[in-house]
């Protein structure tokens, strides 16, 4: 039996080579993608999978397709999770899993296999999206079958002298991709204490942070960032010196609690320094480009957005017609956001769009003032109508 096994050379995937080996007689094929990851070393992750008996490695670049069809819509819909986590695990899921079926495919398999556990929210969105693109494939989650604890797949490992970085001293469990770096288990799981500095690899201490503040200008054009500091640059290399830019001056850190999809609330480290400058910034320009109407009925579309993509469901038919909904909502998302970034605080600095609503005849108290002011009074009494009407039957 041929299986295409989602591989990243950690822990979990790499004690899945070996037990699929042995419970399933499987042939495992690795699949490994780059979607932005560290600096990532696809022929040494490819060198490790063989050498754990893989029959067939198989590494891709995926950073242009996951930025072009994954974040790119996420920077539209403002996507953050419960307002907060911007979603940078959960857009790469679907990416992987398009692959694992197209390699499945290609190579003959039957199987497709991941290494999450049954109370993630990977599984869910793995297997989702296989099933959407190929319903007749199997799947096999070893860390479910096998009701792994952290610990015991650390001794699983030593047992079997398959090399991983982490260990009982370090027991994280982390995900990074070029949207942002996840950090769980471990000592995060009890509330009371704050994380140690060293699990933190892309942000500096908001309390080490550079004393002089830097101040930069963000160029959007139909919703989507182009440029930095009026330097148009290809959306890889922006997102790259937003996320050292932002994590030089602490940007970009979240501690948050979490409702996974399972139903379990959990603590979840993020560090996403470009994605939050890029998020704020967005916004902002859409604050001033959008009509309030838009922005308001925006907000609850985001919402369901982002909750749906977490969820899993990238290939749900709501989740698409809310995309053509966002997508429409850029065409004037366009201009330059100024922000200073400033010991972990974002500050707007300037705003400027061609298609900005803002208009200071009608928003200034000073002279040139050109707002009708007689006309409030009748707005007022016919605005607040309904509540009078309605006291006014109380009193009596």
């Amino acid at each position: 039996m041929k299986v295409v096994l989602a591989y990243s050379g950690g822990l979990d995937t790499s004690i899945c080579i070996k037990w699929l080996m042995d419970e399933y007689d499987a042939e495992v094929i690795t699949l490994t993608l780059n979607l932005g990851q560290d600096e990532t070393d696809l022929k040494k992750i490819e060198e490790k999978a063989k050498k754990l008996g893989a029959v067939k490695t198989i590494s891709l670049d995926a950073r242009a397709e996951f930025i072009k069809q994954y974040i790119n819509p996420s920077i539209k819909a403002n996507g953050l999770y419960q307002k907060t986590y911007p979603l940078s695990t959960a857009l790469g899921r679907p990416l992987i899993a398009k692959h694992l079926v197209e390699v499945a495919n290609k190579q003959g398999a039957e199987c497709i296999s991941h290494g999450s556990t049954g109370k993630g929210n990977d599984q869910v969105r793995f297997e989702l999206a296989v099933r959407a693109l190929n319903p007749d494939l199997n799947i096999i989650a070893p860390a479910r079958e096998w009701d792994l604890t952290r610990d015991s797949a650390i001794d699983y490992a030593k047992k079997h002298n398959i090399s991983v970085s982490v260990g009982k001293k370090n027991p994280y469990s982390i995900d990074v991709n070029l949207w942002g770096r996840s950090i769980e288990a471990g000592p995060l799981e009890e509330l009371t204490s704050r994380p140690d500095e060293n699990i933190y690899e892309w942000t500096t201490s908001p309390v080490k942070a550079p004393d002089e503040p830097k101040k930069i200008v963000l160029g959007f054009e139909r919703g989507l960032p182009i440029s930095l500091d009026g330097v148009r640059l290809d959306e890889l290399d922006l997102i790259k010196k937003l996320n050292k830019l932002g994590g030089k001056h602490g940007i970009g850190r979240i501690d948050t609690i979490e409702d996974r999809l399972v139903g379990i609330k959990s603590r979840e480290i993020y560090e996403c320094p470009g994605a939050k400058i890029i998020l704020y910034a967005h916004y902002e320009l859409e604050k001033l480009t959008l009509s309030r109407e838009q922005i308001n009925f925006k907000q609850m579309v985001e919402s369901k957005w982002s909750q749906m993509v977490y969820y899993g469901l990238w290939h749900e038919p709501l989740k698409n017609d809310l995309d053509f909904f966002i997508e429409h909502t850029q065409d004037t998302v366009s201009g330059e956001i100024g922000l200073i970034l400033y010991k972990g605080n974002i500050i707007n600095a300037s705003r400027k769009s061609p298609h900005s609503l803002y208009d200071k005849g009608l928003a200034t108290y000073e002279l040139g003032d050109r707002f009708n002011h007689r006309l409030a009074e009748g707005f007022i009494r016919l605005w607040g109508l309904p509540s009078e009407i309605a006291a006014r039957k109380r009193k009596k």
